[in-house]
């Protein structure tokens, strides 16, 4: 007669961890053939019964309570059993404290979780459990309870340690330790295979030593102390490219990038050194073009520069695939986001109507990180929040990051609060490994697990490559002056291209003399690429033009759209499938649209957006628009994505525009500006052919995001040739809505022209808006191409003033300067021109409703304001020959807004005899007034004045 499982006795009280699972799983095969079980457990079932769920919920209790395990007073077979399963699932959790993964430092490890003693067990108790309880991917060689745990150990304590404890989903839990513990995805090298290894590390060896000795005190960021960083990458590549990947791209700081960028993207030896050496290096590009490296007018430092090839695995000659190192500044990490973009852009189809068809397994992105930079950046963990999201994710980017244990001169005890630099990444669930970086071969298996899983399950992976640095944060730099104690251990300790030839001689695989001869032959490879070096530019260019056709600024565009064709699309974009549901006021509004073609109305902001959008799909451009709130539209003026109020299901009518072989994309992004600006900016670099907008919800929140403006947006052309058409739309204007949400710092991006290398336009009609839009689609696949920034409306997206008629969208096009209509028709009266930009000229425009006799006066609206349309302005003023006053009016204070930009320009036009004047707020620290009407008083004290004569 079985006892109750009632009974406060039973055993199974005694259980903890994850074996409850698996005795209930014998239990079910004892239920089907006792004889299959073991004849201890067969007892113990026959005798207690199973386990229930309140057995489980007292286990779960013990197991949060305390990691620790203690046996009964007196142990039995089944307790002893319980203690070896704690004990081994300890080493899997806890094993990393206890592995030997860093190369300076094999003490103070912590195995006090993993030691026998601490379960009171004996290695006879141990020989006694079955190896399927403790380790049941164990190999089959794996005889006892005793050698699983050996097993588990060395596994888990050597020169690979893992942490994937806090992934939660089960399936990726149980893969990760079935590769783990069966050691499926570490495949022993052939004698062959070591000694190629050994060759690629004296070729990275080789390229450090030589630069070192032939450039003397010139900064490499040298890769020294983490070597195997490259052969580790060339066995992502090689393994996953041989699986089928067709690009793949990498983002890295400068340690190593000059390695990198010579072996596993193959620049040529001789243009790094031409750059080292101050020579002409573009002659020195290989002529079979197989390696693409571009070029900027004004150049960056090599360290920041990037470049990108194609390769054809040695095992797979016919598959062929796109590796990119993306150029990076200084700011490390904002690269990160960047080459996630490239990845989405490389993975998506877009010549179809609809969301693009994306296939992850095409393409996948490699970001290298520094140990102090992962935990230290905010846009690393913006980048890993954006990675399982539906508009941003990627099927998974593998991180390596680069971990010298050391920060500038900052040790890691003062650059983060965490135990690893990989920290960061528990907390969206990222597996991680920890590789000793003297080891290459644990680095090639840590490659290949890594690639596996982002494979299998489309997500990331951490590899923590834990090295060294040779020398300071620079060559330049004396270590020991701030780390004398790890630089002692430094200074002594044999690289890793020594220590494994050193391991190959102890096999018996190659002698000292074939690898002196090697040494030899490397030596030989460098010098001869020296050799091709030119002597040193003694006359470089200073001027550093940029090409005509930037400097030449933009073509004659048509942007207008025929009435009947774009009363069609409107008709379009306002069927909904039958028995959709749209929201009853939203489709009253919609539907309202259809009026403006009928002569009954004017068209909006949000619907002569739309109708853009919808004619630049019909011209065969796709189109990708993301930011907070995009769908709807921060301002509840957009809705691009309709939902059915009783389902729930959406609708974009834009995905099914006739004839149109584009896709279009519209995704509300995170809270997050550094990183969405960085993934938009690579996403359109890598697909030159679409529209890429990103919207700010304020414009005040591209501040989150100015390094990406700064460094590649206005800049990457000039350094690198790096061309984007990106649009940024920032809505800008003076609401009384206080200092954070009034000024997209319009002075900034206006502060960064130069070179034509972006437009800022502040349109003051939708009019305006559809055709600056159109006219940027047009020239995004030509030279002239660059980054366009609109200061958008916030009040004036249904402003009748602002809105215009369907024919301005037919006829028209784009004005760099517009002529308020009524006035300066009068020229020899005209005493007074005002000139402002964006929404003050809409507030002058209604102020003008109430005036008499304004034949003094004439209003220009500056809608481009760089390139500053000097010819336009020219023009205009020169028609009026007793102009007395130009007044340049903004909301803005002195020193914000356009005013110090526009005043040279102006007073460089005006004649002796005209005064250049400025009405608007006084210079100011914050950007706003905080209070409506305080805001609403100065703002109508500015109008006054501008129309006080």
């Amino acid at each position: 007669m079985k006892k109750q499982s009632t009974n406060q006795g039973e055993p199974w009280h005694s259980f903890y961890g994850p074996n409850l699972g698996y005795v209930m799983e014998v239990y079910e095969q004892f239920l089907e053939d006792p004889s299959e079980v073991d004849p201890e457990l067969r007892e113990l079932f026959e005798q207690w019964g199973p386990p229930t769920a309140e057995d489980a919920a007292v286990m779960a209790s013990a197991q949060k309570a305390d990691t620790s395990f203690t046996l009964p007073a007196q142990p039995t077979a089944l307790s002893k059993m319980v203690a070896a399963v704690k004990l081994a699932d300890n080493i899997r959790t806890y094993g990393h404290l206890a592995a030997d993964i860093n190369p300076l430092n094999d003490r103070n490890k912590d195995t006090r979780r993993i030691e026998l003693s601490e379960f009171d067990l004996t290695e006879e108790d141990l020989k006694n459990i079955p190896v399927d309880f403790l380790c049941p991917d164990a190999p089959s060689h794996i005889k006892d309870g005793l050698q699983a745990v050996n097993h588990l150990r060395e596994v888990y304590t050597k020169k690979l340690a893992f942490e994937y404890a806090h992934v939660h989903e089960l399936q990726e839990k149980n893969w990760l330790r079935e590769k783990i513990e069966s050691g499926s995805y570490f495949s022993p090298l052939s004698k062959e295979q070591k000694v190629s290894l050994l060759k690629r590390l004296a070729e990275v060896d080789g390229f450090e030593k030589y630069v070192h000795r032939t450039f003397v005190g010139q900064k490499r960021f040298s890769i020294e102390g983490l070597d195997t960083m490259v052969p580790l990458l060339d066995e992502m590549i090689r393994y996953s490219v041989e699986s089928g990947a067709k690009t793949v791209n990498i983002g890295m700081a400068h340690r190593g990038r000059l390695n990198v960028l010579a072996h596993v993207i193959g620049k040529p030896y001789e243009m790094i050194f031409a750059e080292f050496q101050h020579a002409p290096s573009k002659d020195l590009i290989p002529s079979e073009g197989s390696i693409g490296i571009t070029f900027g007018w004004t150049g960056d430092v090599k360290y920041h520069l990037g470049a990108d090839r194609e390769i054809s695995p040695q095992a797979m000659p016919t598959a062929r695939a796109r590796v990119t190192l993306a150029n990076n500044p200084s700011h490390l990490e904002v690269v990160s986001p960047i080459v996630a973009g490239y990845t989405r852009a490389a993975q998506e189809n877009r010549e179809e109507n609809g969301y693009p068809v994306q296939s992850p397994e095409s393409s996948y992105a490699v970001m290298i990180h520094g140990d102090a930079a992962f935990p230290g950046q905010g846009v690393v963990a913006e980048t890993l929040n954006m990675s399982r999201l539906r508009g941003y994710h990627t099927g998974g980017s593998i991180h390596l990051i680069a971990n010298n244990m050391i920060g500038f001169t900052t040790e890691s005890r003062d650059s983060r609060s965490t135990k690893y630099a990989s920290d960061t990444a528990k907390g969206f669930e990222v597996p991680i490994v920890h590789v000793n970086a003297d080891y290459p071969e644990a680095c090639l298996a840590a490659a290949v697990l890594a690639y596996e899983y982002r494979k299998t399950f489309g997500k990331d992976f951490v590899i923590d490559l834990i090295g060294y640095r040779r020398f300071g944060h620079n060559e330049m730099d004396e270590p020991m002056v701030t780390n004398p104690q790890m630089y002692s251990i430094i200074q002594n300790h044999p690289n890793v291209k020594k220590l494994y030839a050193e391991q190959l001689i102890s096999e018996g695989i190659i002698s000292q003399e074939e690898v002196d001869r090697m040494d030899s032959e490397v030596e030989e490879v460098l010098k001869a690429a020296y050799d091709k070096v030119p002597a040193k530019d003694e006359d470089p260019d200073t001027v550093m033009a940029p090409p005509e056709d930037v400097a030449n600024g933009l073509p004659e565009l048509n942007t207008s759209v025929e009435f009947d064709k774009l009363k069609h699309i409107n008709d379009e974009l306002l069927q909904w499938p039958e028995g959709f549901n749209v929201f009853k006021k939203l489709g009253k509004i919609l539907q309202r649209r259809s009026q403006a073609f009928e002569g009954k109305g004017k068209i909006d902001w949000a619907h002569a957006e739309t109708l853009a959008f919808a004619s630049i799909l019909k011209d065969g451009t796709p189109i990708r628009l993301t930011g907070q709130d995009s769908e709807r539209g921060t301002f509840a003026q957009r809705h691009l994505v309709l939902h059915d109020e009783k389902s729930g299901d959406e609708y974009i009518p834009l995905h099914h525009i006739a004839e149109s072989n584009a896709s279009f994309v519209v995704h509300n992004s995170p809270l997050t500006e550094t990183a969405v600006v960085g993934y938009e900016y690579g996403y359109n670099v890598f697909a030159p052919e679409t529209l890429v907008l990103w919207e700010a919800q304020f414009g005040d929140f591209s501040n989150m995001a100015q390094v990406m403006f700064d460094q590649f947006i206005s800049a990457g052309r000039a350094k690198w040739g790096q061309k984007t058409g990106l649009v940024m739309l920032l809505p800008h204007g003076y609401e009384g809505q206080g200092p954070e949400h009034s000024s997209a710092r319009l002075e900034r991006f206006l502060q960064l022209g130069g070179e034509y290398n972006w437009t800022v336009a502040n349109c003051s009609t939708s009019g305006q808006y559809f055709h600056v839009l159109r006219r940027q689609a047009a020239i995004l696949q030509k030279e002239e191409v660059r980054p366009l920034v609109i200061m958008t409306p916030k009040s004036l997206l249904r402003n009748q003033f602002a809105s215009v008629t369907a024919e301005e969208l037919a006829e028209g096009e784009f004005h760099s300067v517009l002529e308020q209509k009524g006035l300066g028709e009068n020229r020899e009266a005209v005493e007074r021109i005002v000139i402002g930009s964006g929404k003050i000229a809409i507030d002058l425009e209604e102020k003008l409703q109430g005036m008499d006799e304004t034949d003094w006066l004439h209003i220009l609206r500056l809608e481009e304001i760089y390139p500053f349309p000097k010819n336009d302005m020219e023009e205009i003023l020169g028609r009026y020959p007793n102009l007395k006053e130009l007044v340049w009016i903004q909301e803005e204070p002195k020193n914000m807004g356009a005013w110090t930009f526009v005043e040279p320009r102006l007073r460089d036009l005006a004649a002796e005899s005209v005064d250049v004047q400025y009405v608007g707020r006084r210079r100011r620290s914050s950007p706003s007034e905080g209070e409506p009407t305080v805001h609403k008083k100065e703002q109508a004290r500015i109008i006054n004045e501008a129309l006080t004569r």
